[in-house]
């Protein structure tokens, strides 16, 4: 018996440094895609219950996508430890792989701060992967953290960018230098006062979400 739409199960994905805990939110029995939602930084209380994580999750699951979200090594219920991005990206590839072999579709990547800075490396070159969304794309140092974002350039899949208009950890002129240099599609949207966790701005950053998949779609 298929689980009912939007019902919600607990998962436990083996990955390679140990099990990976996860939730997935159930979609329609005939969508075309399935999706994987990453999370912050977990040294900094990053989880899959991080509310931008959620309402990215609700705005991809409202077309009755399949959504998996699930806790980086080390964080929550998630066994190993932090690996600062290196093992990390086995831990978004053991998502991708669990989706792929549940549901046999096309995904599409959406990411959060760390987890988008970590989780678009896996994704951009994974050929099942075919529309990619970052949030809130961490472009500055963060204290002793910087990312390398030069594998966006030569990525050809559709891609949005969503960043709050005071984010602190991605300046509106150093994003716009990013994207400019990157290969079309793309797309950024700055929503105006939010910061980098969109506090008070979470239905804007959903419903452009919502935007996007539903011109993308038509693209695909």
């Amino acid at each position: 018996m298929n689980p009912a739409p939007n019902a919600i199960r607990s998962l436990s994905l083996e990955g390679p440094a140990g099990r990976l805990e996860a939730l997935l939110n159930e979609g329609a029995n005939d969508t075309a895609y399935a999706a994987l939602v990453c999370p912050p930084h977990p040294l900094y209380g990053g989880t899959l219950h991080n509310k931008v994580v959620f309402h990215a999750m609700k705005a991809l699951n409202s077309f009755g996508f399949p959504v998996l979200r699930f806790n980086f090594r080390g964080a929550g219920l998630s066994q190993g430890e932090h690996d600062h991005g290196q093992g990390e990206l086995e831990d978004v590839r053991t998502a991708l792989d669990w989706l792929d072999g549940e549901y046999h579709r096309p995904l599409i990547f959406a990411g959060f701060s760390f987890g988008a800075a970590v989780g678009l490396q896996a994704a951009c070159p994974d050929p099942r992967v075919k529309a990619l969304i970052g949030l809130g794309l961490p472009v500055s140092p963060i204290d002793d953290r910087r990312y390398n974002f030069d594998f966006l350039h030569d990525c050809p899949k559709p891609k949005l960018f969503v960043s709050g208009s005071r984010d602190q950890y991605a300046p509106r002129a150093e994003l716009e230098r990013l994207i400019a240099l990157l290969r079309q599609p793309h797309q950024l949207k700055i929503i105006e006062d939010a910061d980098h966790f969109f506090e008070g701005r979470l239905r804007e950053m959903r419903q452009t979400i919502e935007a996007w998949i539903t011109e993308t779609m038509e693209e695909l």
